[in-house]
C-alpha cells in the first residue's frame, strides 16, 4: 500500500509543535503526537509543584496574550496546559493533530542522501520540491501496526527533554542493581498519581541526585510529604552548583534591566559583530562583570546559599548565558531550616546495598533514590533519524548546529523547532516558526550551506567564550540580535519599538513581533 502523502509533517504537539502547526496551517500539515494530549513536557514531565520559570507576559504567543498577563505570580503547569489548549482551540490547530501516533522511523527517499557531508559550498535543497522526499513510519494506539506517510518536508518538534532519561554510568557491581531500595528517574516520578507519590516519599529516606529545577521541585515535594516528627529528611546530592533566584527583582530593580533590553545586551558578545563593536565589548567588560556581581550580591543576601554550601564558584552570568538559571520555590529554604532538606556535595558516587557511597568515604542510607539527571535529547533524535543523518548528530561541540535555530544545513527537507533555548522558549519557538513558514512560502531564500554552517559555528563559538556550560544552544545574552537577523532575513524591520527610548531600555518579548 502506498504511503499517505501530504506536503508537510510535524512531529510533536508540544509548545513548538503547536506554534509550527499554527504558522503552517495554510499547508494543512499532519501533526503526529505520541500521547493522547497536547502540551509536551508540560503534560508528561511535571510534578504537582511545577511552575513556569518566567512571568506570564514573557511566556505567551504574540497573537494570544494571557487573560491575566500582568500577574506577578508564576503559573502552575495546569494553568500553562489550559493556556496552550485555549490557543490550540482558538486557532483551530487540533484538527491537524493525530493523537496516539508515535513516529518510530523517518526515511529519506529523495534523489540525494545528504546535502554535502563535507560541508563544502552548495545550495540547500528546495524546501517543497513538489514530490515526497521523506517517509515517516507511525505506530498508532500502542499497537504493532505501522502506517507510512510521505512528505515533502518534515518539522521535528519533539524537543530535548522528556521521553529518554539520561542515566549515569557506574562501575561494575556498583549500579542500581545492588541497591535494595527503589531507584527511579524523574520521568518515572512524573507519571505517578498523587497517592502514589505520597506512598513513595512519605516516611522514606529519599536521595535526589541533582540540583537543577526538577531536582529542586522534587526535594520540596518530598519535604512536604515528610512533615512532623515521623518524617524523614530528603538529601540532595549535588555535583555542580548553579545560581538560583527567588524572583525577578534585584535590589529593587527589575531583572530585565540586566539582560533583556537592547542596551543591556549591547555589553555582551554576539555573532557577526564588527571589530569596533568587539573592541567596545572588551572595554565595557567591567560593566558586564559588575552587573553579574551586583546580582550575585543580592542572591547571597536574599538566599542562605553560603550557609548550606550552595554558592557556585562561577559568575551568575555563566548560568544565565547557558539557560540554567532556576527560580527557587518560595518555601524551599524554610524546609531546609527545619532539616527536611539536606545537601551533600559530591563529585562521584555509586550505589551500595543500603544506599549511596561517595568518593570521600562517606555513606548515605536511602530507601528511594531519584535520578534528576536530565534527558538524552540526542538519543531521542537518533531513534528516528536514518543514516547518514544519524551520524551527523555526533557534533563535536555537543550543540546541534541549527541555522536560525531551525535548519540543520546538512540534513535536507527537515527543520527542528524547539531545540534553541533562551529565557522564553515559547517566544523563541514561535518566532522561528514564523520564519520557517515564510521560508516554506518562498518569501526569501536560504544562503548557501557553507554560509549557514559558518553562521552556526560563530554562534557556538560565542557561547563557548561566554560560559563553561556551553553544551546547550542558548542565545539568552544575544537573543535580541538573533531575532534582529531573523527579522531582516524575512524582510521585517528589526527595530520593533515605537521610539528609541523604548528600543534601548524596554524588554523585548513576543508582543514586539506581532
Amino acid at each position: 500500500m502506498a504511503p499517505v502523502s501530504s506536503k508537510i509533517g510535524i512531529i510533536g504537539a508540544g509548545v513548538s509543535g503547536l506554534a509550527a502547526a499554527k504558522q503552517l496551517a495554510h499547508h494543512n500539515p499532519l501533526v503526529f503526537e505520541a500521547s493522547d494530549s497536547i502540551g509536551g513536557v508540560w503534560r508528561h514531565c511535571s510534578y504537582s509543584s511545577t511552575k513556569l520559570q518566567s512571568l506570564r507576559c514573557d511566556y505567551e504567543f504574540s497573537d494570544f496574550p494571557w487573560p491575566d498577563r500582568d500577574s506577578t505570580s508564576f503559573p502552575s503547569y495546569t494553568e500553562i496546559l489550559e493556556y496552550l489548549t485555549s490557543y490550540a482551540n482558538h486557532f483551530d490547530v487540533l484538527k491537524f493533530v493525530r493523537f496516539n501516533s508515535k513516529v518510530v522511523e523517518i526515511r529519506f527517499v529523495g534523489d540525494r542522501e545528504t546535502t554535502d557531508l563535507t560541508g563544502k559550498p552548495g545550495d540547500y535543497p528546495t524546501i517543497l520540491p513538489g514530490y515526497p522526499v521523506r517517509e515517516v513510519a507511525v505506530q498508532t494506539n500502542h499497537s504493532d501496526t505501522i502506517e507510512w506517510y510521505a512528505f515533502e518536508f518534515i518539522v521535528v518538534c519533539i524537543g530535548k527533554y522528556g521521553d529518554v532519561p539520561k542515566i549515569p554510568e557506574f562501575p561494575r557491581n556498583k549500579g542500581p542493581e545492588i541497591f535494595q531500595g527503589k531507584v527511579l528517574h524523574t520521568i518515572d516520578h512524573c507519571k505517578l498519581q498523587k497517592e502514589e507519590t505520597s506512598q513513595l516519599l512519605k516516611g522514606k529516606k529519599v536521595a535526589v541526585i541533582g540540583f537543577k529545577k526538577s531536582a529542586i521541585d522534587l526535594a520540596l515535594e518530598c519535604a512536604e510529604e515528610n512533615q512532623g516528627p515521623e518524617g524523614q529528611p530528603c538529601t540532595m546530592v549535588v555535583r555542580t552548583l548553579h545560581w538560583t533566584v527567588p524572583h525577578y527583582w534585584i535590589w529593587g530593580l527589575p531583572f530585565y534591566m540586566f539582560y533583556s533590553t537592547r542596551s543591556s545586551q549591547f555589553l555582551h558578545e554576539r555573532p557577526n559583530q564588527s571589530f569596533l563593536r568587539t573592541l567596545l565589548c572588551l572595554l565595557l567588560s567591567p560593566m558586564r562583570r559588575g552587573a553579574s556581581k551586583f546580582i550575585e550580591s543580592y542572591l547571597l543576601w536574599k538566599l542562605p546559599l553560603q550557609k548550606y554550601g550552595l554558592k557556585p564558584d562561577h559568575p551568575f552570568e555563566e548560568d544565565y548565558a547557558s539557560c540554567q538559571m532556576a527560580i527557587m520555590p518560595e518555601n524551599f529554604f524554610s524546609e531546609a531550616h527545619k532539616g527536611k532538606i539536606l545537601f551533600k556535595r559530591a563529585s562521584n558516587w555509586w550505589f551500595s546495598k543500603e544506599g549511596i557511597e561517595f568518593d570521600d568515604d562517606t555513606k548515605l542510607e536511602a530507601d528511594v533514590v531519584v535520578l534528576a539527571t536530565g534527558y538524552d535529547g540526542k538519543k531521542k533524535l537518533k531513534a528516528i533519524l536514518p543514516e547518514p543523518f544519524r551520524t551527523l548528530l555526533e557534533y563535536p561541540s555537543d550543540i546541534m548546529p541549527l541555522y536560525r535555530g531551525t535548519i540543520y544545513p546538512l540534513v535536507p527537507n527537515m527543520a527542528f523547532v524547539g531545540y534553541l533555548e533562551s529565557v522564553s522558549n515559547l517566544h523563541t519557538s514561535e518566532l522561528r516558526s514564523i520564519w520557517l513558514a515564510r521560508l516554506v512560502d518562498e518569501k526569501f531564500k536560504l544562503p548557501s550551506v557553507e554560509k549557514m554552517i559558518e553562521q552556526t559555528t560563530k554562534e557556538i563559538a560565542v557561547t563557548k567564550r561566554t560560559t563553561r556550560f556551553y553544551k546547550r544552544h542558548c542565545i539568552s545574552t544575544f537573543s535580541i540580535n538573533h531575532s534582529d537577523e531573523i527579522c531582516e532575513e524575512m524582510g521585517w524591520n528589526s527595530w520593533r519599538k515605537k521610539n528609541w527610548i523604548s528600543e534601548a531600555f524596554s524588554p523585548y518579548g513576543s508582543q514586539d513581533y506581532i
